[in-house]
């Protein structure tokens, strides 16, 4: 038994390794020409955190909650870039009664956005340090003052929300709360980050992190929460790159001319949409699309990207479907421009309409304007011209791949072959 495992595991290895060796790496899609924000006025982050009474449970690293946070933040706080303007405001965190209304108006900022020298950061970790899990968890309301105490100028804006249960003030909803500051288009993010979550608080903190582009992270370890905030402060001192709002048609022949670059829109549930890419002869398209599920959806779903000539004759199409809850689901396509024959001249570009749809459905109880976020990137890159190159073989429309699995598939059949016999030889002689 150990030696047919063994050889099992061998096959198996070796089997990988010509796979690894047939297939050449894949190469990454890097934008031509990206929106970037230059030199301008210093990033705001806002840390957001929920200081209600759950916060005193023990269950992450047999510490509280409570002492997580306040650990990570000391990090962050010792940690912050220069260029980064930082501020703290809490939830939850002073009324002790049961008078729900009261409750729901419980946020306030503990430390203001600005600067942090190192009287700043010792002024901001005794602020934390005096924090004790105390009341409710009025996520909405303190979204609606977190965006205030980032409101002004031209810089990027981010919140990141640590909390570990679901909103308790409804109706305010801290999910619209997000879309609406979404669709204010002040550059605000929001990230949100769960401590020990449940399938409710994820649900909820999931739609509020897409509403906005944000992320959502679920937290069950110290090292996780200090690691995660770190790095959400640290991407706000980062360029980044800024979407450009664009309306697609509903067909090809009315669709907006795009380049390279990073677009959104919305989607109505099942609509169809189109853009229009001039390529060049030697380039080649790169193009993905990302559909958020920004509020609740049926199972069974898909988004379809699809290259087209002008004339409907599709070129290349990438698909990609699911059953169950999603938050983001994502499609792309290559598709390689040929140089012309003659050599002297660079050719006309052609028109490649891109098709964007959506198989989304929803409970008559939700609503469906506006329309799911999309996300949709262009890159035109020089083509592909040799070997090295997926592309360049056809691997984007399957052929070449199938062939290179066949081929591996028969020399470790050959092989498995091989080792069987001399194993039944081996066995023969003893």
């Amino acid at each position: 038994m150990i030696t047919r495992q063994r050889l099992a595991a061998g096959a198996c290895t070796l089997l990988a390794a010509l796979t690894a060796g047939l297939l050449p790496a894949a190469t990454g899609t890097a934008f031509a020409d990206e929106h970037r924000g230059g030199e301008g006025p210093a990033p705001k982050v806002e840390l957001v955190l929920d200081v209600s009474g759950s916060m005193r449970t023990r269950d992450i690293d047999n510490g509280t909650r409570m002492a997580a946070a306040k650990q990570a933040f000391n990090e962050v706080l010792d940690a912050t870039p220069d260029e980064v303007e930082l501020g703290i405001r809490t939830l939850g965190a002073d009324y002790r009664g049961d008078d729900r209304k009261e409750g729901c108006k419980d946020t306030k900022q503990l430390y203001p956005v600005g600067v942090l020298d190192k009287s700043a950061r010792t002024e901001a970790k005794t602020a934390v340090a005096t924090l004790a899990p105390t009341g409710w968890t009025p996520i909405g309301p303190a979204l609606l003052k977190a965006a205030d105490d980032l409101e002004g100028g031209e810089a990027t804006r981010r919140i990141v929300l640590i909390t570990d249960g679901e909103d308790t003030c409804a109706p305010l909803d801290p999910c619209e709360v997000a879309r609406d500051i979404a669709a204010k288009g002040i550059n605000l993010t929001i990230d949100t980050l769960g401590l020990v979550p449940d399938a409710k608080t994820r649900d909820q903190l999931s739609c509020i992190a897409d509403a906005t582009g944000g992320t959502y992270t679920s937290i069950r370890h110290k090292e996780e929460l200090s690691d995660r905030v770190n790095q959400l402060v640290d991407r706000a001192a980062e360029p980044v790159v800024t979407p450009v709002a664009v309306e697609g048609a509903d067909q090809c022949a009315k669709a907006p001319k795009v380049g390279s670059g990073l677009y959104t829109d919305r989607e109505k549930f099942g609509e169809h949409r189109w853009y229009q890419v001039d390529v060049k002869p030697g380039q080649e398209l790169r193009a993905s699309v990302s559909v958020a599920a920004d509020r609740q959806v049926d199972n069974d779903y898909g988004v379809l990207l699809r290259a087209v000539t002008v004339h409907g004759r599709e070129i290349v199409r990438g698909e990609s479907a699911g059953s169950g809850r999603t938050d983001v689901i994502s499609a792309g396509l290559r598709y390689p421009k040929a140089d012309p024959d003659d050599t002297d001249g660079e050719g006309d570009p052609e028109t490649v309409c891109l098709q964007i749809g959506n198989s989304f459905s929803a409970p008559a109880s939700v609503k469906k304007d506006p329309g799911l976020p999309v996300e949709l990137t262009i890159d035109l890159v020089d083509g592909p011209s040799d070997s090295s190159d997926v592309a360049f073989f056809g691997l984007g429309r399957g052929w070449w791949l199938l062939g290179a699995l066949a081929v591996t598939g028969f020399l470790a059949g050959v092989l498995w072959g091989w080792l069987a016999r001399w194993r039944g030889a081996v066995r023969r002689s003893i």
